[in-house]
């Protein structure tokens, strides 16, 4: 019998915990859905952004008086990876593909003889970079503990950080990593340069431009004073951009995770139920048949 109590004791637990799963998934769906239109709103006005510093970049000839933030240092050997991951768990392989593919540019970068350093933006991808880097390769954290929907504000925080460093002459190159949300199922982790910017033939690997990027127009004032003023916001923009595909991508892991935790628990308690229905019965017939037994004794 104590056995039949104990397996009791286990459906009841795991009932309770697929309560809490459904109940996370339903969770998840309901702000998915607003996650994922923030973040399609969002990619017109950032890509059309990078695209016309890429083509303004395209245009100059770096010079001494050229913005730093697409004349580089000079130099290509200090890369620094701004990495955007969560706050929480429960959402699947989310954070760990990040982690991945932040791990396969870093490598590369070292094999490279290069120095990779990180910046932090959710604390989720910090223990597993510790511990394959080592803590002091982390140079910052940008704090997103209280952060419940990303705001341009917090990206323009992390930008303003990650410019000062650059200004400073912390790093050469920077890197932002973060997971790109395509459907509720597919979020593909992306690294991409983001500081000095890439001119156009650079970035596009030698594709034609757009034709919205490679008409004629007339710059007012030139092309290195309106590089000077949009460097800075494309870098807010880029981060802001990541941040709010990462909290689509968040919440679809997350709905994805729950409800096969939810399926997985409705398994277990039917596979349990059997194993108790079984062990009752096997009780209720050993009873059975000590009652017979006594019976006929009398």
């Amino acid at each position: 019998m104590a056995s039949l109590k104990a397996l009791k004791l286990r459906i009841g637990s795991v009932k309770s915990t697929q309560k809490i799963t459904k109940a996370m998934k339903m969770v998840a769906a309901a702000k998915l859905r607003r996650a994922q239109s923030n973040a399609e709103q969002g990619r017109p006005y950032s890509q059309r952004l990078s695209d016309v510093v890429a083509s303004l970049a395209s245009r100059i000839t770096v010079g001494p008086q050229s913005p730093k933030l697409i004349a580089g240092t000079g130099s290509d050997q200090r890369h620094l990876i701004v990495v955007a991951s969560s706050d929480r768990g429960l959402a699947g392989a989310f954070n760990t593909n990040i982690v991945r593919a932040v791990r396969r540019q870093a490598d590369e970068l070292v094999a490279q003889g290069k120095d990779v350093s990180f910046y932090i933006v959710g604390r989720k991808s910090r223990p597993v970079l510790t511990r394959f880097f080592g803590s002091g390769k982390i140079v910052g954290q940008y704090d997103t503990s209280e952060m419940k929907n990303p705001t341009y504000a917090d990206a323009q925080a992390v930008a303003a950080e990650v410019t000062r460093r650059f200004e400073a002459g912390e790093f050469d190159v920077a890197h932002l990593a973060y997971s790109n949300f395509r459907s509720v199922l597919a979020q593909e982790p992306t690294v991409e340069q983001i500081i000095p910017v890439k001119p156009r033939a650079a970035n596009d690997a030698g594709a034609p431009p757009s034709s919205a990027t490679s008409a004629a127009v007339e710059y007012e004032p030139d092309e290195e004073e309106i590089l000077a003023a949009l460097l800075p916001r494309n870098v807010a923009i880029q981060i802001y951009r990541a941040m709010l595909e990462n909290q689509a991508g968040f919440y679809g892991s997350q709905m994805t995770a729950m409800d096969n935790a939810t399926r997985n628990a409705g398994d277990m308690i039917n596979r349990l139920s059997i194993q108790y229905n079984r062990q009752r019965q096997a009780a209720i017939t050993t009873e059975l048949v000590e009652i017979i037994s006594g019976a006929e004794a009398l």
